[in-house]
């Protein structure tokens, strides 16, 4: 079983990639004024994300919380699975890219693709981390993916980093902050939460 704490790290990562997806793409075609907006609620989002986690950390550290009788400790999230799928992302992101270079493709497919192997990435470690809630933010994110490789052979070329990267962004920071405030309720309500520290 994951803990809190853990699943509170989790969303900490994926708002900080939440986050780089919005600041990056954010720009043209979008006005000047929509992309600023955009990247300030995104930078907002990420401060909240961290500042969860921070009152998390500090009230497993403070004793405040205390674990569930009969619990075991957690189990963690580094195992052999979830680096097997963190070196396959990574094989994935790169040889893409370089056969989009070489194909010559637009430019705005690198982030549709790295959209698609991020949400893959996430159904993949469902099953390994018993998570199936993550599945969710998996499928969002391959969908937008599927679609921005999809305008990439259109005349809405331009709108790929919109598709693909703002609205990839701006669901991972939602769903990051929809979670943190969850684990941190779940926290400060002794009766529901497991703390491994």
């Amino acid at each position: 079983m994951v803990s809190v704490m853990q699943r509170m790290t989790g969303m900490l990562i994926g708002a900080v990639f939440g986050m780089i997806f919005v600041l990056i793409n954010a720009a043209d075609p979008l006005n000047a004024v929509a992309g600023g907006v955009l990247r300030v609620l995104a930078v907002l989002g990420l401060i909240g994300v961290v500042v969860m986690w921070f009152l998390g950390v500090r009230r497993v550290k403070t004793g405040r919380v205390r674990p569930v009788e009969g619990s075991g400790p957690a189990a963690s999230m580094f195992t052999r699975g979830y680096w097997l799928v963190v070196v396959a992302e990574a094989v994935l992101l790169y040889g893409g890219l370089q056969v989009f270079r070489v194909l010559e493709w637009p430019e705005q497919a690198n982030v549709a693709w790295i959209a698609l192997v991020v949400g893959v990435h996430f159904i993949v470690l469902a099953p390994v981390w018993k998570q199936w809630s993550i599945a969710v933010p998996g499928v969002v994110l391959t969908l937008l993916g599927v679609v921005g490789l999809v305008m990439t052979a259109t005349s809405a070329v331009a709108w790929v980093p919109f598709v693909s990267g703002v609205l990839s962004g701006v669901f991972l920071l939602a769903g990051c902050l929809t979670f943190s405030w969850r684990g941190l309720a779940a926290l400060t309500s002794q009766d529901e939460v497991t703390v491994v520290a």
